[in-house]
């Protein structure tokens, strides 16, 4: 009995020892690069589709040649009720044929992830229509999570990351020459790749 004891105390150490020794998995990060400068973006494991549908994007270089097409402010939004702030950004218009499939929605209330300044999360119409079209939000948008007002549906936008480096890339993206919430011109992606 006090073998067996042993054996299994000296097990369970071992199980916690092995666990503590575990690596935490490494969040992927991605370069956003482009005419006005770099930005960087960590991207979250907990909307896991979500993430996954981007990263075919970027691995696919679908953004390389794409550009920032939207500003939104303040100012250029007259008939919302509810104001947001955020650029949006699409893949290279050649390859829209091949584009992908649309997506389901990954809600906040589900991933737990909220619309705070330089979250990155995925455009859409209705709900899983999300396609290659992303956004970055400037400064916290709370209505863009799920039960928000933006969208009459209140569903919410699917929130996947969060930027690290070049909010003033975002925000200069943001105050560029626009007609309405048309960037004019559009702000050229270079391109998006995985960092190491």
């Amino acid at each position: 009995m006090w073998r067996t004891w042993l054996a299994v105390t000296g097990a369970v150490l071992v199980a916690v020892v092995s666990s503590a020794e575990q690596p935490k998995e490494k969040a992927v990060r991605v370069r956003i690069e482009t005419d006005k400068g770099d930005i960087e973006v960590e991207l979250d494991s907990k909307a896991p589709n979500t993430v996954a549908n981007f990263l075919k994007y970027v691995d696919g270089k679908f953004y390389d040649g794409g550009r920032f097409h939207r500003t939104v402010t303040p100012d250029n939004q007259p008939d919302n009720k509810v104001k947001i702030e955020v650029v949006q950004a699409g893949i290279n218009p050649d390859k829209t044929k091949d584009e992908l499939p649309p997506i389901k929605l990954e809600r906040t209330k589900d991933t737990g992830l909220k619309h705070k300044d330089g979250t990155i999360s995925m455009a859409r119409d209705g709900p899983d229509t999300a396609t290659g079209d992303f956004f970055i939000c400037v400064g916290d948008q709370p209505e863009l999570d799920f039960g928000g007002k933006r969208n009459s549906d209140g569903q919410g936008f699917a929130a996947f990351g969060r930027v690290t480096k070049g909010m003033d890339v975002v925000k200069k993206i943001q105050g560029s020459a626009a007609d309405g919430q048309t960037l004019k011109p559009a702000v050229a992606i270079k391109k998006i790749a995985r960092l190491p």
